[in-house]
């Protein structure tokens, strides 16, 4: 398999963010929206989480956007501000093949940067053994499960929460 290239995005990649994300909101679990949102829509949102400093990535496999993801506050009120919530989509047919490992190493790696403290997963079906698979490989851990809490494709749906420290995590204060 060709090297899996992970970048920062860039406005060109939305396209194929959006052909990757309408895949999964119309035939996955892992999103919980069931209208696949315009390309323009996933803009804003990108520029929403880039206007906050927080990472929005895209992994390449020979030129092709095959992958993304990004982090975005865990919740609004002020005493979440060292945690995240991490989002990470692959493109179909390209599941277990290192492009989530890749977008996610990195994305755990930025925000670790930018300081934060704990990242959080909140994961779509306790069925998708790979998205728990893949957090539970770099270093989350089961915080709780939602069960049906959602409602999609004609059945309910849990939340899987997974959660990882980033840098000391809570072993010390933050600055």
């Amino acid at each position: 398999m060709p090297d899996i290239v992970v970048r920062l995005s860039c406005l060109q990649d939305m396209n194929a963010i959006q052909a990757i994300y309408a895949h999964h909101v119309l035939h996955g679990l892992a999103s919980f929206e069931e209208i696949p949102p315009g390309v323009a829509e996933l803009a804003e949102r990108r520029a929403s989480v880039l206007a906050r400093g927080l990472p929005y990535l895209v992994a390449e496999l020979d030129g092709a956007v095959v992958g993304y993801a990004y982090a975005g506050p865990y919740r609004t009120r002020s005493a979440y501000r060292y945690t995240l919530e991490d989002s990470v989509y692959v493109g179909p047919g390209l599941e277990g093949r290192g492009v989530g490992r890749a977008l996610l190493t990195r994305l755990v790696a930025e925000c670790e940067r930018l300081g934060c403290r704990q990242l959080i997963a909140v994961i779509g079906d306790s069925g998708n053994a790979g998205s728990i698979g893949l957090h539970a490989a770099l270093g989350f851990r089961h915080a709780g499960l939602l069960p049906s809490i959602g409602f999609k494709h004609g059945r309910w749906v849990d939340s899987v929460l997974m959660q990882r420290p980033l840098g000391p995590g809570d072993e010390t204060l933050p600055e």
